[in-house]
């Protein structure tokens, strides 16, 4: 099962503060917007997100249909396939695909621990 690029995404509380401590780390902007509270920064194969405001945990991140470096990938298992394949594994959702759509769509599960994982198709 290949689920896509993997980033994490951090709810932070000062975008600049955050932004500042990873370019420290090697970290820099690769996208988002900082006018809407959110950036993704990259070092090398490594991507974070970063979201002020937005939601109250971080969150495991998998992107099918992207790269690590957000580039569009030729072939790529759809998101609606990837539901279907956890529902056969008895995986529960916190929030499910439209599985009757295409394109961009998305679905939440929890780990044990109650660690959301989204995996969110942009294409």
């Amino acid at each position: 099962m290949q689920l896509g690029a993997f980033s994490i995404s951090l709810a932070v509380k000062d975008l600049e503060a955050s932004r500042a401590f990873y370019a420290k780390l090697g970290f820099e902007v690769a996208g988002g917007d900082a006018d809407q509270n959110w950036l993704i920064l990259q070092n090398g194969d490594c991507v974070i997100g970063l979201f002020q405001g937005m939601f109250e945990k971080n969150i495991l991140t998998f992107n099918p249909g992207w790269s690590s470096n957000a580039e569009a990938l030729e072939t790529f298992t759809d998101v609606r396939e990837l539901q279907k394949q956890l529902k056969a594994r008895d995986v529960t959702f916190e929030n499910e695909a439209d599985e009757t759509t295409t394109g961009p769509e998305s679905f939440v599960i929890l780990d044990p621990d109650g660690n959301p994982i989204l995996v969110d198709q942009h294409r």
